[in-house]
Parts: structure tokens; C-alpha cells; sequence
């Protein structure tokens, strides 16, 4: 295994999302959002699955989103999301060089 040290820029993206999936809650959804059959998930699916309240869960997407881990869209009354692949394969990268993607 080869380790690549990481630029400033890279720790700052990386760190983010490290941060985000350190909360136990959101580490949850993101692992429920990027399971999904389909690959993405109704918020309205994702909130059952917790004893937490509406804004609770919006606010632990939101943070997720602005980690650069999910996307959302709006569809009527509903938001869905969608993990992203390459963000989740640059937090893995880190964690296990072998899978770095190719620079």
C-alpha cells in the first residue's frame, strides 16, 4: 500500500466530509441514501427510520449536502437525494490507498 500525502485543498475537501459522516445519524442516512435500490431515496423514507423530528433529519441532510456527500432534488412535496459516488470514493481513498482513484 502506498500512501500520497494530501494537499491543503484535498484535506480541506476531504476533512468536511469526514466530519459529516462522524455523527452517527448522518453516517445512517448516508448509508441508507447510497443503498437505495434506484440510487436515491425519498426524504420521506429516510425519516421513519429514526426517532427524530422533520427538521432534525433536514438538518443532518443539509449537512451532508454541504459536505459535498449527497445531492437533493425537489419533487413536488417531496426532496429526494443521491449519494455521491466520487465523494464517497475520495473519503475511502484516504482510508484505504489502494482504491485511489487515478490522479
Amino acid at each position: 500500500m502506498r500512501w500520497i500525502a494530501l494537499t491543503p485543498a484535498q484535506v480541506d475537501v476531504l476533512s468536511r466530509g469526514f466530519k459529516a459522516v462522524a455523527d452517527p445519524i448522518r453516517l445512517r442516512l448516508l448509508s441508507m441514501i447510497a443503498s437505495t435500490p434506484g440510487g436515491e431515496a425519498c426524504v420521506c423514507d429516510l425519516t421513519g427510520a429514526f426517532a427524530l423530528t422533520g427538521p432534525t433529519i433536514s438538518h443532518h441532510l443539509k449537512e451532508l449536502r454541504e459536505a459535498g456527500l449527497i445531492t437533493g432534488e425537489r419533487r413536488r412535496t417531496w426532496a429526494y437525494y443521491s449519494a455521491i459516488s466520487d465523494a464517497m470514493r475520495q473519503l475511502a481513498a484516504v482510508l484505504m490507498p489502494a482504491v485511489r482513484p487515478d490522479r
